[in-house]
């Protein structure tokens, strides 16, 4: 897997998944859409920590810098 994942994308990802996170912890957001949202985090976290994302595979996306 090589990196498709820029600093600033990275970043970006960890900011939402903190803020997700923090509406179901906080209660604001509650059930079913609170648990996909927090999967969401999951896989923001996930893909920030590694620096890939498959979905940016079909559509030739790349966010690092110089590695197009």
């Amino acid at each position: 897997m090589k990196k498709n994942m820029g600093t600033t994308d990275r970043i970006v990802r960890l900011i939402v998944a903190a803020g997700i996170a923090g509406l179901y912890l906080s209660g604001i957001v509650e059930g079913t859409l609170g648990l996909i949202l927090l999967a969401l985090a999951l896989v923001f976290t996930v893909t920030s920590l590694i620096g890939f994302c498959p979905l940016y595979l079909p559509f030739n996306l790349n966010t690092c810098p110089g590695k197009k």
